[in-house]
């Protein structure tokens, strides 16, 4: 079989330039996160594969990287069933991994515990701009605080470290899942009908309310129902205030809706509001959704205009952490879309800070050794006052050189001949 110099599909190489970047970005991440009290923590690429496939992940389970059982384990014909061959499979977020690592190591964690992870993950997605089979995830958890402080530090957290990156006039979408069930039942459909409604409401973005209505429909669910569901969507159409959407539910479908939620949510726009220090709003979405079953609570979502889709987002998860260890734990995270942060600023030719203290030494082929020592000593002195120094010998083409150079952050030259 021939070798092939492509990455897979839906992976790539990264190049010089989007590496300084990326090392740049997650640098002010983890300096802002720190500066909230969070903890770095790290867990394995891989996990059972029942703890990924335990109907937790919604439709990311369907995307998960399959790993076969390996050396006499591995039995292809006795096998009748999936499992009989596959015993790990690569994450495919980190909130799956960090309930697991809280379960095993709660005991000698703080309470609450606050998380900050960075690493790559995997799903069998079908590539797209800002969508890729490997890509990094930056998450950040408050784990056993069940009010909604968590969320309120969650949601500046990442704000001001959007706010840090440059970001501006982006919005922070916000809703509540009991929200969407209060809605749900007082339209008149079943408990148990909920998540695939949802799953017909979560597409209002791209089908609009009309093809929300027909699908539902089609789906086999009461017209009046249907009606009387989207009615309230239509209501809320140019709502965008968290308090203002709030009361007209409560006045709306009265005892569904429980006063704790609309407090709660009041709360957290109220606290937000009088600590943002970036500049961005926060709008209520009822449409909103978010494809994890396994939130429990406030869900929320980056908007960045200049993506035109979700850039992050997260939300409470109260209920995880109890599968692994049988305790109940209250859980709450939010994720910013590490790569598509990377991609909108590489659209609009980011400068990394520091790329003016890059200069390149370059060394003439006949320079001799004792001058050589001397470009060292010097090298050695411009990075001790906190230059980037690269020593290369001079080429033929030096114009062609020096292009390759800046394009790589050079933006200063010094040249050494022999005499």
């Amino acid at each position: 079989m021939a070798f092939s110099k492509k990455p897979v599909n839906g992976m790539r190489d990264i190049l010089p330039y989007e590496s300084r970047v990326r090392d740049y970005v997650t640098g002010v991440i983890k300096d802002t996160y720190r500066s909230f009290g969070f903890t770095p923590i790290e867990t394995p690429c891989m996990e059972s594969i029942g703890n990924l496939s335990g109907k937790q992940g919604g439709e990311n389970e369907k995307l998960i990287f399959k790993v076969l059982k390996r050396g006499e384990k591995l039995k292809l014909d006795e096998a009748k069933e999936e499992l009989d061959v596959v015993d790990y499979g690569m994450r495919y977020d980190l909130t799956v991994p960090l309930s697991r690592f809280y379960a095993a190591h709660g005991n000698d964690l703080p309470t609450p515990f606050m998380a900050l992870q960075i690493g790559n993950v995997w799903r069998a997605d079908r590539p797209q701009r800002g969508r890729y089979r490997q890509f990094t995830q930056c998450d950040i958890d408050i784990l056993g605080d069940p009010t909604n402080l968590a969320e309120i530090e969650l949601i500046t957290a990442t704000t001001t470290c959007l706010g840090k990156l440059g970001f501006k006039g982006f919005e922070i979408r916000i809703n509540d899942r009991r929200v969407l069930k209060a809605m749900a039942a007082y339209a008149g459909f079943a408990e148990n009908s909920f998540d695939e409604v949802f799953i017909s409401l979560d597409k209002m973005d791209k089908i609009g309310i009309d093809g929300v209505h027909d699908e539902l429909v089609e789906r086999g669910y009461d017209g009046g129902s249907v009606d009387k569901y989207l009615a309230l969507y239509s209501e809320l159409a140019n709502e965008r205030s968290v308090v203002g959407g709030m009361k007209t539910l409560s006045e709306k479908l009265g005892e569904y809706l429980s006063d704790d939620v609309a407090s709660w949510m009041s709360g957290i726009a109220a606290a937000v509001e009088a600590a943002k220090g970036a500049d961005f709003e926060l709008v209520f979405d009822p449409t909103l959704v978010r494809g994890m079953s396994y939130y429990t609570g406030t869900i929320f979502e980056i908007a960045i205009p200049e993506f035109g889709g979700s850039c992050g987002g997260g939300g409470r998860y109260d209920e995880m952490i109890g599968r692994f260890s049988g305790q109940q734990v209250p859980a709450c995270g939010f994720s910013i879309g590490f790569e598509r942060i990377i991609l909108l600023l590489m659209e609009s030719n980011f400068t990394v800070p520091g790329d003016e203290n890059r200069i390149a030494y370059l060394i003439d082929k006949k320079l001799p050794a004792e001058r050589i020592s001397e470009v060292m000593k010097e090298a050695d002195a411009a990075r001790s006052d906190g230059k980037q120094v690269l020593i290369v010998r001079m080429n033929k083409n030096k114009k062609f050189q020096k292009e390759q150079l800046t394009a790589q952050g050079y933006t200063e030259f010094k040249e050494f001949f022999a005499d």
